[in-house]
């Protein structure tokens, strides 16, 4: 008899076929076959394992790394070199909207640094330097408009023999963001030599002749440190260091220049800047913001490609940035709720004729200088500024990237 479906209802789909044992398909596979998938399914566990033990390892040994920095940040680089930058990105998007740097407010300026270092180097012993005329600069102009108290004033850090070698000075960084200070910081270069310094992940390993630590050594002359530019590989750049190289020494490249008598000079290479016998080390990081006094056109064309993946592509984030003066001194300008405009018009108004952008993001913001103490051989580190984020001790042990050392002649 025929079997009616109801009007309306699809028909039930047919029972899976079995043989005359009553096995289905899959029990009917043949022992060939059931090895085949039992291998199959045994390699993707393998490899399942495998990329498990990987991870473990590979994240484990990032976070193992020497360097001090935070877990966090280390993650971030991990992510961003194993192709999951625009993962952390989004992150740090979401972060940086939830809460973004504040508008307007006030604050107040120090009346001087704290602990200003009260008992100075005499020198380092290679020059003979005596009692110099101080090199006071001008009052740097208020970026935020009418100057508040103290506001652009310079303040002894340092001095050697006797004269002031390092002064410091804090702006607000523009007429938005007025709750914030940046730090300026001018160093006579009569007084002082520079040194550059690899990272332990960044140049990394090589032939550097060099520490990735202030050595003990320097540390009875020890004036200042302060963080160098981008990861080599986002540079723009390269790295040279007593006759080693990472990345490509590049034309056009704003560069830091340091020579064998301690001094250093700022300049784009290729321009300004060539190799020479008296060059020990060369630092370069992306193109110049300041040109002949002016600040470059193209500053306020915020983007990742041309000034640096900052957090989640903000404009206003901690930056850093160096140059030099017509008359030779060196200066160093930092701080939180900075855009490449505004560090640049941080370098020019402190006089800088030539200046580039050095590292971003608050995770690599540096600058210590160094107190004195009864045992020479262990000055106290300062922050120039107390909210940076990383230790002031950062560059007593070990660090992920490079920096550059400011001692006493």
């Amino acid at each position: 008899m025929a079997l009616h479906t109801p009007v309306g209802q699809q028909p039930l789909p047919p029972p899976a076929s079995r043989d005359d044992r009553g096995r289905s398909p899959r029990a009917r596979r043949s022992p060939r076959a059931r090895r085949r998938r039992r291998r199959v399914l045994r390699l993707l566990r393998l490899g399942g394992v495998l990329v498990l033990a990987w991870l473990v390892w590979s994240i484990g040994a990032t976070l193992l790394a020497p360097g001090g920095d935070s877990t966090p940040a280390k993650l971030a680089e991990w992510a961003r070199d194993h192709g999951l930058g625009f993962a952390v990105s989004a992150l740090e998007t979401v972060q940086y909207d939830l809460s973004p740097p504040q508008v307007g407010g006030t604050t107040s300026i120090p009346t001087a640094p704290p602990a200003v270092a009260v008992g100075p180097p005499t020198g380092s012993g290679r020059h003979a330097v005596v009692a110099l005329t101080p090199d006071v600069p001008t009052r740097l102009p208020s970026l935020a408009g009418a100057s508040l108290p103290g506001e652009g004033v310079w303040h002894a850090l340092e001095t050697v023999n006797g004269t002031p070698a390092l002064y410091a000075a804090y702006l607000r960084p523009d007429k938005v963001h007025t709750s914030y200070l940046a730090g300026v910081v001018s160093i006579d270069p009569r007084l002082v030599e520079f040194s550059l310094h690899p990272g332990a992940a960044d140049p990394g390993p090589g032939n550097w002749h060099a520490t990735t630590y202030v050595p003990v050594s320097d540390r009875p002359s020890l004036l200042a440190t302060f963080n160098g530019g981008f990861k080599v590989a986002d540079s723009q750049g390269g790295f040279y260091l007593n006759g080693a190289t990472a990345g490509t020494l590049t034309t056009g490249a704003a560069s830091i220049v340091f020579h064998r008598d301690g001094h250093v000079s700022v300049g784009v290479w290729g321009a300004d800047q060539k190799m020479t016998p008296d060059v020990v080390a060369v630092r370069q990081n992306l193109r110049p913001i300041v040109t002949g006094g002016q600040v470059v056109s193209g500053v306020d064309q915020e983007t990742q490609t041309t000034w640096g993946a900052t957090i989640g592509g903000a404009a206003y984030v901690w930056r850093s940035g160096f140059g030099v003066t017509a008359d030779g001194r060196l200066i160093f300008a930092y701080g939180p709720s900075l855009s490449v405009h505004s560090l640049a018009d941080l370098l020019q108004g402190a006089g800088v004729v030539t200046g580039m952008q050095m590292e971003i993001n608050p995770a690599w913001m540096s600058f210590m200088y160094y107190q004195p103490t009864t045992n020479r051989s262990a000055p106290t580190p300062v922050k120039l500024l107390s909210g940076q984020e990383r230790p002031a001790d950062r560059y007593f042990t070990p660090t992920s990237r490079d920096f550059i050392e400011v001692t006493s002649r």
